[in-house]
């Protein structure tokens, strides 16, 4: 019998690196709303109270692109206040070109303006298709920001990320090793109340019973303390986060 462990990570929309992802991403949507030819290569950054959208645009859609920044800020939720970002008074740089003339002169025939390369596989470790443990991750993460947004839990903070070892035996998932939460909080809050109100409002509403055993380790902000979050406690990248 083989045997072996594997682990997975999401984060909450509030973490650092997410935020950047969202906002890139909403530029992207919100030009191609309006022309489905458009070009769009925009990279975010985060750090502190400030972020950095740079990078190449070539379309015909007439976007905003501060705005559509501080929506997103203000759609996830945070705080200010110090602890996180403030959507209305946080400093926004926008730095977008044209596409360069060399790239664009391949992409206008119909050719690629860049490379890559991509690899992945469906498996059948869940009905979504997806490996057991980043299936679990992701819905730990979802699960987190209904609890914060419908005010299950309404002192937890956008910021947060959720880890998952799976132990499989002959490439079937049999339990979970370990379950690592982090989110964050209040400042008000005492640890022992945030531990119990995660695992019964949010690893309880999420993970099958049958996968956790006496031997299961579960981990709710083992460093402690987390009330400063978002940018303000990290900074932010597109493209960190975009597939975990």
């Amino acid at each position: 019998m083989k045997k072996y462990l594997f682990t997975s990570e999401s984060v909450t929309e509030g973490h650092p690196d997410k935020l950047c992802d969202l906002i890139s991403d909403t530029i992207l949507d919100k030009c191609l709303e309006q022309d489905e030819f458009s070009r769009v290569a925009v990279e975010t950054f985060a750090s502190n109270d400030k972020i950095t959208i740079a990078g190449q645009l070539t379309t015909n859609a007439k976007i905003d692109i501060e705005k559509i920044a501080r929506e997103v800020i203000r759609n996830i939720g945070y705080r200010g206040k110090g602890i996180d970002l403030d959507y209305e008074n946080c400093i926004i740089d926008v730095n977008i070109t044209k596409q360069s003339q060399d790239i664009a002169q391949g992409v206008d025939i119909g050719g690629a303006g860049d490379q890559g390369i991509m690899f992945g596989y469906a498996c059948l470790d869940t009905e979504e298709y997806m490996p057991f443990a980043i299936s679990l991750a992701h819905k730990l993460s979802k699960r987190l920001t209904e609890v914060r947004k419908n005010n299950i839990l309404p002192y937890l903070g956008p910021d947060g990320k959720t880890q998952v070892t799976v132990e499989y035996e002959d490439d079937v998932p049999k339990r979970i090793e370990t379950i690592l939460i982090s989110n964050q909080h209040d400042e008000n809050i005492t640890m022992e109340k945030l531990k119990k109100d995660i695992i019964e409002n949010v690893i309880n509403k999420v993970v099958d019973e049958k996968y956790i055993d006496e031997n299961t380790k579960i981990y709710v902000n083992p460093t402690g303390r987390f009330v400063t979050g978002g940018p303000l406690g990290d900074t932010g990248l597109t493209r960190k986060k975009d597939n975990s």
